[in-house]
């Protein structure tokens, strides 16, 4: 009983620590902004392997609908998203809606590094659109946040690494985009270091983009 009452002690403190430090925290984060199909579908994506090419994001959905991961950095929680996400690619290849990523840096081999955990097309948005259109960075505070201890040492227990190159505080997400104009079925932008998609609900979008082919 004496045990009971202390585990639920330390986990009421600990919850009231969390709360009191995601406050303090987001107090400096600036909030989202929804992104528009507009705003998206005029983003330059470069290609990044063989002859390099630059064409206009919307040529990625307009016929079939896509899911686009933002890619923040190519370490812990960012690879584990990404592993999670092309977990669904079977389903996805069945609903014939495509896999991709987008980076804000080629640095290094880290792309080449990260292709073993995503199973889609990865491409470079040089301007960072994908991560707009109102550019969000979690800095240094960011570790004061238990939930981002929380999130790198659960993906780091499953094995997911990565590298630590490149810039790491601009916010990424997940976005799922219909086909022509059937505009942005699911957008989830990450709220701090870790903060992963619920793939149910990817999945779930990306089931209303077949159906209303």
């Amino acid at each position: 009983m004496a045990l009971a009452i202390v585990g639920d002690a330390v986990a009421a403190v600990g919850g009231l620590l969390a709360g009191v430090l995601n406050y303090m925290t987001d107090i400096f984060l600036t909030a989202p902004m929804k992104a528009t199909l507009k705003h998206l579908e005029d983003t330059e994506l470069k290609t990044l392997t063989g002859d390099i090419k630059t064409f206009k994001a919307k040529c990625l959905w307009e016929k079939s609908g896509a899911v686009i991961m933002a890619v923040r950095l190519l370490i812990l929680s960012c690879v584990q998203e990404a592993a999670e996400l092309s977990s669904l690619k079977p389903q996805l290849d069945q609903l014939g809606v495509p896999l991709y990523a987008v980076v804000k840096e080629d640095v290094g081999t880290e792309v080449q590094n990260f292709r073993p955990y995503f199973k889609g097309e990865i491409f470079l948005d040089e301007k960072r659109r994908f991560y707009g259109p109102r550019e969000r960075k979690m800095g240094l505070l960011a570790f004061l946040r238990l939930g981002v201890w929380f999130n790198g040492l659960r993906a780091f227990r499953k094995g997911f690494l990565g590298n630590v190159l490149g810039e790491g505080f601009v916010l990424g997400g997940v976005f799922v985009i219909g086909r022509d104009q059937q505009g942005i079925l699911l957008e989830h932008r990450e709220m701090e270091f870790g903060d992963k998609v619920n793939i149910s609900e990817v999945l779930h979008a990306a089931r209303r983009v077949a159906r209303e082919l």
